[in-house]
């Protein structure tokens, strides 16, 4: 099928600034039907010949412009060319989408992304956790707004991805967001594999992430000490619901659970184990790694306490869990009853776990970091570095104890 084409460019003059000078547009026809878009470029109308479709003059300004009109021409007439070679039936709008970068088979980022996220979301209890299924929910939203406020558009072509873009997306997190270090490369972590997704299905020729590095800052985590963990337990509490939520804190300080584990927990997890004593065994929810706890007579004594609350009848749970939102709020308030300084959080109980409870008292970190139901030991490690600072603390008391504030002159025999 022979098809007309045309081009045309000419400033819009009811688009004139108050400077005098319009936007240029190139008009696209192709059989009668037109397509437009601006150029990007402005002129004074008065400037412009509308029989060449041309700036006025031989002045550097309108020589630059023609010269770029010229450019324009040139690869529009290519597009054009491409589809009769590929004997393609095209319309005026399918030269612009060419000229512009996008195509019918062109995949938008963030239509990729929620194609993701819906899978995720089908797959909640299967493959993915729901903490998971949010975290992606909120990059999503990140991206979307960090668009809409760096490019002023809607969506972009996945193919628009590139360094630049995650830099200034990091930036974005960082400054806008208001973001910390580690949750900004969490997020970021969550949009490479949509990016990922994009350049495995040929959507992209490339990985804009290959030359993008960044590595998430170690975090020395708070727990209690002994000595705060029996103020904690020995504190007189004015209301039930505060003894409720320390009860299930301490309970997750013998255990190591996480909140959300310890709330979907019911007595079918609470099993006899091969010693002859009440284990608890699951899977975690976020990693859905298994967990295998043997109890401590702390822990078992708390499950008996509550083995008659009306909800752990009603509801068949092993423990009457309070939202984490509401746990949280009363640790805080726990918190100032006891004198405790440090930021109480129904997860600083784990930290307190695998710390002060097990690794400080001879557990092997095998041994830990299988309770915890970690994927790798290095991410138990880290719990083995927060002591190394505290034995560096401890002895550095021992050494003031002792008079040993300098090395000079010690009688060995003294000691």
């Amino acid at each position: 099928m022979y098809n007309t084409f045309s081009l045309l460019f000419f400033p819009m003059k009811n688009k004139a600034t108050s400077d005098g000078k319009a936007p240029i547009y190139l008009r696209i026809t192709v059989n009668g039907k037109r397509s437009q878009l601006s150029i990007k470029r402005k002129i004074n109308p008065e400037k412009w010949n509308y029989e060449a479709a041309l700036a006025i003059g031989n002045s550097l300004e309108a020589k630059e412009l023609n010269y770029y009109l010229d450019a324009i021409r040139f690869k529009l007439y290519g597009i054009q060319k491409k589809f009769l070679d590929d004997d393609k039936i095209f319309s005026a709008l399918d030269i612009k989408n060419r000229y512009i970068g996008k195509s019918e088979n062109q995949k938008m980022l963030l239509n990729i992304f929620q194609e993701h996220n819906d899978k995720v979301e089908q797959l909640i209890g299967k493959d993915f956790a729901a903490g998971t299924a949010e975290r992606y929910r909120t990059a999503k939203k990140h991206v979307e707004d960090y668009i809409k406020l760096e490019y002023k558009c809607d969506d972009i072509p996945v193919n628009n991805v590139d360094h630049k873009f995650i830099s200034g997306l990091e930036y974005y997190l960082k400054t806008v967001r208001n973001c910390s270090h580690n949750t900004a490369i969490k997020y970021i972590t969550n949009f490479k594999k949509i990016v990922r997704i994009a350049y495995a299905n040929d959507w992209i020729d490339k990985d804009p992430f290959y030359h993008w590095k960044s590595r998430l800052k170690i975090v020395d985590r708070e727990f209690l000490t002994k000595e705060e963990i029996e103020l904690f337990i020995e504190k007189k509490l004015h209301t039930p619901r505060l003894d409720q939520v320390r009860d299930i804190f301490i309970f997750c300080c013998f255990t190591g659970l996480s909140y959300s584990d310890v709330k979907k927990l019911t007595k079918s997890n609470l099993v006899l184990g091969i010693d002859g004593e009440m284990w608890i065994k699951t899977f975690r929810t976020k990693t859905d790694t298994p967990s295998n706890i043997p109890l401590l007579p702390t822990a078992m004594a708390i499950i008996n306490k509550y083995k008659n609350h009306q909800e752990v009848i009603n509801k068949e749970v092993l423990l009457p869990v309070l939202s984490n939102q509401k746990s949280n709020a009363y640790l805080k308030e726990i918190a100032d009853l006891t004198g405790i300084t440090k930021n109480l959080t129904t997860h600083l109980a784990r930290h307190t776990f695998a710390t002060t409870i097990t690794l400080s008292n001879g557990v092997p970190i095998e041994s830990v970091s299988k309770m915890l139901g970690h994927k790798s030991l290095k991410t138990t490690q880290h719990y083995a570095k927060i002591l190394d600072r505290k034995v560096s603390e401890d002895m550095a008391i021992l050494k003031s104890k002792l008079g040993l504030a300098s090395d000079e002159h010690i009688n060995y025999r003294k000691l």
